[in-house]
């Protein structure tokens, strides 16, 4: 995986607004309907993490792991994220191509 191609594309979906970060606003946007991709860092806590798999597993939402939060946050020029859900289809359908 090349980490410079995906995390570009985050970032500009970022600034596309194209995305939500955070635990609750991404579960909100799961049970809406809206998020079409989650992106969860592999140092999540076990319960956030397990939280995050059984909504997008019920509401069956593409789900990838990336390397830790810091590297989620960087991407989208903040600090620190564990949870982001992408809202573009485009943006989502690229970013698992990029990440798988």
């Amino acid at each position: 995986m090349n980490a410079n191609q995906w995390m570009s594309l985050l970032g500009l979906a970022n600034r596309a607004r194209k995305l939500v970060t955070g635990e609750e606003l991404s579960v909100k946007e799961i049970r809406r309907g809206k998020a079409k991709l989650i992106l969860l860092s592999r140092d999540a806590s076990s319960n956030t993490a397990k939280k995050i798999t059984d909504k997008c597993n019920s509401y069956a939402i593409p789900l990838r792991i990336v390397e830790d939060r810091y590297l989620l946050g960087q991407a989208i020029g903040k600090e620190a994220r564990v949870v982001v859900a992408v809202m573009d289809a485009g943006f989502a359908k690229k970013l698992v191509t990029l990440l798988d």
